[in-house]
This record gives structure tokens, C-alpha cells and sequence, in this order.
């Protein structure tokens, strides 16, 4: 597999995480407003700690999906080369969040 494809799928990958983690983290900002004042009781840790779990699976899919296909198809090389372009993208990313926070 070209080094261009697994960019491209690094680039993707990482890209669906950005807007899946902004997504969910806007539905956290604005869930007084969409669901107005709650009384406190232990549903809201229970639905909190299981959007945690969702979040994860949903992400580490993204990030180790392809790489793991990869590994179990025998294309060892091209699967550790995607896992560390994705996780270098992830970074970039968070550094551009960062720094747009900081301007």
C-alpha cells in the first residue's frame, strides 16, 4: 500500500475523530440548555460514565480499526506506519485546537 493512502486514511481517520469528540463534547456543553435544570440522582453518572464508554469504542475503532485489519491481513509494515501517522495527525490536530484557543 502507498505511504499516500495511509496518510489519506490517517488524515480521515483522525479528521472522524475531531468532529466526532467535538460533537460529543458540544452535546456535554449544552446539555443544561437542551434539557433544561435536572434534579441530581444516579442516572446522570450512569448515562455520563456509559457516553464515556461509547466515546471510547467509537474512537479507538477509528484510530485502530484499519490498523488492525491490516496487521491480521499480514501488511505488518503498512499497519504500524497508519497507527503512527493517525496518532501524528491526532497530535497536529491538538495542536491546532490548542493554539486556536490561545490566539
Amino acid at each position: 500500500m502507498k505511504n499516500s493512502k495511509l496518510v489519506f486514511y490517517a488524515l480521515a481517520n483522525s479528521l472522524a475523530v475531531f468532529l466526532y469528540v467535538s460533537g460529543v463534547a458540544w452535546f456535554l456543553f449544552n446539555g443544561e440548555k437542551i434539557f433544561g435544570q435536572q434534579e441530581k440522582n444516579f442516572w446522570m453518572p450512569v448515562a455520563l460514565l456509559l457516553t464515556l464508554i461509547i466515546s471510547a469504542t467509537i474512537t479507538g475503532s477509528l484510530v485502530l480499526g484499519r490498523p488492525i485489519l491490516l496487521y491480521l491481513k499480514g501488511l505488518k509494515t503498512e499497519s504500524i506506519k497508519l497507527l503512527f501517522y493517525t496518532i501524528i495527525s491526532l497530535f497536529v490536530i491538538t495542536l491546532i485546537v490548542l493554539a486556536s484557543r490561545l490566539l
